[in-house]
């Protein structure tokens, strides 16, 4: 489905999603990638999560949302996600989201005021930092980042992005594969969400996710020990996805989907 036009406070703007399965009733699945990816990303798990409608978001910057330019960080982005569903006419939906994705979705359950969201899927995506260095030296860290991506070709940031400790669990293939995929991105849209979604610009979430009403789920590869500690530390509600590491549903998409459906199956 082409994208639609949704209002925000800063005017009209075009964010590209796609529907399947709209045959169906009850709640909606509303997927959001993380940082260089699309919503194509999630086509395994949508397939084969088709006893629900879903809605496929690309988010702002990245595949046919690359014009849409956020500014306004994460209140701007819950606003425009919300827009994006009113338009859509959806009103009873889970999020589920991967790490950018992942953080996305838990700062608008716990900042949007409203009653629709069902429940709430999170893939490696990061609660927050707990101090203002840490969350000043992210920021920097990621304008770094962000300086690369504008100035250097995409190829060469790329090859050193996919060598970070997160993503050591990556064969050699799948490293290769990924950076040609994401090669496709543009650089400078990419350094504007990376810098306006930082960790470091990001409110510490966790007091409010230990109060979270709606059902929750942490889903998080085992080899993934970065995250693993994070959802020890914080006894979030984990589902490990067996034998992949921060990318779970890149590298095993039938484990993640059945662990996605079991959550689903919760709400009768």
């Amino acid at each position: 489905m082409p994208a639609r036009t949704a209002k925000t406070g800063g005017g009209s703007v075009k964010l590209n999603c796609r529907t399947f399965h709209s045959h169906n009733q009850g709640i909606w699945l509303v997927w959001l990638h993380g940082l260089l990816g699309t919503g194509d990303d999630w086509s395994p798990i949508v397939n084969a999560c088709d006893q629900h409608p879903s809605l496929v978001v690309d988010l702002p910057g990245h595949g046919n949302s690359v014009d849409v330019n956020l500014t306004g960080g994460f209140a701007e982005m819950s606003e425009l996600l919300m827009a994006t569903l009113t338009e859509y006419q959806i009103n009873d939906y889970c999020l589920i989201g991967y790490s950018l994705g992942g953080r996305i979705a838990m700062y608008h359950a716990i900042y949007n005021k409203q009653d629709g969201l069902r429940g709430l899927l999170v893939e490696g995506g990061n609660p927050g930092l707990f101090s203002q260095q840490e969350r000043d030296v992210r920021l920097r860290n990621d304008q770094h980042w962000a300086q690369r991506f504008r100035q250097e070709p995409m190829m060469l940031v790329l090859a050193d992005w996919y060598q970070q400790p997160i993503f050591a669990d990556l064969t050699t293939a799948q490293r290769e594969q990924l950076i040609h995929l994401r090669s496709q991105n543009r650089g400078a849209c990419i350094a504007d969400i990376l810098e306006n979604t930082s960790l470091g610009r990001q409110p510490w979430l966790f007091p409010a996710l230990q109060r979270i009403s709606i059902p929750f789920s942490y889903l998080c590869g085992e080899n993934d020990r970065k995250f693993q500690s994070i959802a020890q530390q914080y006894r979030l509600p984990l589902t490990t996805i067996p034998q992949v590491g921060h990318n779970a549903h890149y590298g095993n998409p039938v484990a993640f989907a059945s662990a996605v459906n079991y959550f689903l199956s919760l709400f009768g």
